[in-house]
């Protein structure tokens, strides 16, 4: 029986997906993309508008204003297409697909709002484009004028459009990387010149890569510091590495991208200075770089570093956990009709809010006694001046400066959340959600916070039990609901997850679930034939094209996830199918690596791990012995070293680990890929060997 909405509701009141429901009330007759959408399209030959969107973002928000709301455009819309709204969060394979289509389409970049008309019978697209207005203006029509256009355009020129589909249907299958040269031999030069584009690119002055907008780049950074970190020995230490990576990482914690009053870090910055963001925050940005800050905060021990991973965990935890123990997705960036409206200030309001001797150290470091520098009429924070010049100034103490700030931006947060408050996407993502277990893992060694560790367990729990059914994820879960067969990246970034929090604390069923979820990614996403992994299962919904994809972009890419994942594990339980694996998806994915290597991060890590194998680093003993050796070895940066602590009761491990046993005053053993040297039964002797090895 299918479920009817209720009143002026359309389908999308059905749905889980916050951003479809924003829509539930539009006098559009709004489909979610399903079979009987594409039924009725093909039945009444009718084309497809399908319109694809999230919840924080701006512009589909006032697309959904000036287009959807309006009863005039609805009716143009309803009788000229079928309509498709999706929520790219929960269809990532729909966006890439279509956002790709676009381009090639336009020759424009893509983006969201993504609007595209697709013929009924094959769904290929025709025509499309972002967002288009509801008047003509810059340059772009009406969107009612643009509906008429494009229903005329398919009737009257069904063979140009069939042409034009023959075409884009070829470029599709172009985009399939081509097998692998048998005789590629995996080297190091690509670590190099990445590293040589990322110097070309980087912003001497202000950090960051290119120009406005300007992105975090979590993935570039932590690549800067890797290569800083694996240079150090035997060879001198690549300080340019370590300069490009820390100033990137003060712009951007002083910058307008972090929240200098609530902690969390905004999506992306409009300008080139990091002052003012486009203020929706994600939960994918938080993770990448919660794990970022705590490892540079060990790195370098810059409390700055660790100030920002710490108010950004203080930020996930209080703002962003889900009922049962998940993460929401998002925060609006939009707020009682504005954006940026929650965030900003008047310096006049801040003056009343403050006493004196709190305002005036705060004005001087966040630019209160400047200029505005938000629509030239409010204040969004940047901190202007270092703290040590503020104290200067005020002649006080560095240290009572510091408190007087921070009780100042108490205040102030107390006053915001008086505010009315960004929506919340409340919709608990698979993918996304690894990526913050994996922050809070990274965070919670790096900070000394069990707490983190905590709230890492508690998302876990909840994914195996809400997401995790017969063998098999599901991608998205939402008031009780689990749905949407999981793509490559909800495996394989759980499964990771799931490596760094057992470096946290020891939980034999977290590795079990590690080893059944990279499994699952090996039966269903593997390329067989030439290597590599397929963003979709092989019993997933056939589209228009399969893809898979090598370059990061802001997520990690799933392939190279997968590829360190795998030479991990594959060590960890001396696995060799999985060093295979790993080993098939580089040489896939080598050409793309070759012409241009720092887009691809995430497989430049797997590449380094198999170039230079991961030291293992196994503890065994009391629980409260290798707990502490653990925690003192958490204040080494060795982003190539894992090290578990397992105590002398864990007796349900898999062969590889049984076979080094325990010992009453401690015992480590050190493995590097597939060589374990002899035991080490004390801690110093232990260091000492360590720091031997720095760089790992």
């Amino acid at each position: 029986m299918t479920l009817k909405p209720a009143g002026r509701e359309n389908r999308l009141a059905l749905e889980t997906s916050p951003y479809l429901r924003q829509h539930a009330t539009n006098p559009v007759d709004w489909h979610p993309w399903s079979t009987e959408a594409l039924a009725s399209a093909r039945r009444q030959d009718k084309p497809i508008l399908l319109s694809i969107g999230y919840s924080a973002c701006h512009w589909c928000h006032v697309m959904g204003h000036e287009s959807f709301e309006d009863e005039a455009t609805a009716a143009v819309m309803n009788e000229l297409f079928v309509n498709i709204k999706v929520d790219r969060e929960e269809r990532p394979d729909l966006d890439r697909v279509y956002q790709i289509a676009q381009q090639v389409i336009t020759h424009r970049g893509g983006g969201w709002p993504l609007t595209m008309f697709l013929t009924p019978d094959d769904h290929l697209p025709f025509f499309g484009g972002t967002y288009f207005p509801s008047e003509a203006r810059h340059g772009l029509p009406s969107f009612v004028d643009l509906l008429r256009r494009v229903a005329r355009y398919y009737r009257e020129q069904q063979q140009q459009l069939r042409e034009q589909n023959h075409r884009l249907a070829a470029v599709f299958a172009d985009l399939t990387p081509s097998a692998p040269d048998p005789a590629i031999r995996l080297d190091a030069a690509p670590l190099a010149a990445a590293r040589t584009q990322l110097e070309r690119t980087c912003d001497r002055e202000f950090g960051g890569f290119g120009a406005a907008p300007k992105f975090p780049a979590a993935g570039s950074i932590e690549r800067l510091l890797r290569h800083w970190a694996a240079s150090q020995h035997p060879q001198s230490p690549d300080l340019q590495a370590l300069y490009m990576a820390t100033l990137s990482l003060t712009r951007m914690a002083e910058g307008g991208l972090y929240d200098h009053v609530g902690g969390g870090f905004a999506r992306y910055s409009t300008d080139a200075w990091w002052m003012i963001p486009h203020f929706e925050k994600m939960l994918y940005d938080n993770g990448a770089l919660l794990a970022l800050y705590s490892q540079a905060a060990v790195a370098t021990g810059d409390p700055l570093y660790r100030d920002a991973a710490n108010g950004t965990a203080d930020w996930v935890l209080g703002t962003m956990q889900a009922p049962g123990g998940g993460f929401c997705s998002s925060l609006d960036a939009d707020s009682g009709g504005e954006e940026g409206r929650y965030y900003v200030w008047d310096a006049a309001e801040v003056r009343v809010l403050l006493p004196a001797d709190e305002y005036a150290p705060l004005a001087q470091r966040f630019g209160l006694d400047r200029p505005p520098n938000f629509e030239q009429r409010h204040w969004h924070l940047h901190a202007f001046v270092p703290v040590s010049e503020v104290a200067a100034t005020c002649g006080a103490c560095t240290d009572r400066t510091q408190t007087r700030i921070r009780q100042g931006l108490q205040r102030l947060r107390d006053a915001r959340e008086r505010r009315i408050a960004p929506d919340r996407d409340d919709k608990v993502l698979t993918a996304w959600n690894a990526l913050m277990v994996r922050g809070l893992a990274i965070a919670a060694r790096a900070l000394d916070r069990p707490d983190l560790e905590a709230a890492a367990t508690r998302a876990v729990d909840f994914l195996r039990e809400r997401l995790w059914h017969d063998g098999r994820l599901w991608a998205t879960h939402k008031d009780g609901r689990s749905h949407i067969a999981a793509y490559l990246d909800d495996y394989v970034f759980l499964a990771d997850a799931l490596l760094e929090l057992l470096q946290v604390r020891w939980r034999s069923a977290d590795l079990e679930f590690a080893v059944a979820l990279t499994e699952a990614a090996l039966a269903h996403f593997e390329d067989r034939a030439d290597g590599g992994f397929w963003f979709t299962a092989d019993d997933g919904e056939a589209l228009i094209h399969r893809t898979k994809a090598f370059a990061d972009e802001a997520l990690p890419a799933g392939n190279g996830v997968a590829a360190r994942l795998l030479v991990r594990l594959g060590y960890l339980l001396g696995e060799p199918r999985y060093l295979t694996a790993s080993e098939r998806t580089l040489r896939a994915a080598w050409s793309a690596i070759e012409r241009y290597p720092c887009a691809h991060a995430a497989l430049l890590d797997a590449l380094e791990e198999q170039l230079a194998p991961t030291e293992i680093v196994l503890l065994r003993g009391p629980q409260a012995l290798v707990e502490g050796w653990r925690g003192e070895l958490a204040r080494l940066y060795a982003p190539r070293r894992i090290v578990l602590a397992i105590g002398d009761d864990i007796d349900d491990l898999p062969p590889a680990l049984a076979g080094k046993p325990s010992a009453a005053e401690g015992i480590a053993y050190v493995c590097t890929g597939t060589t374990c040297e002899p035991p080490i039964d004390s801690f110093a002797s232990l260091v000492r060997r360590l720091r031997d090895g720095v760089g790992r």
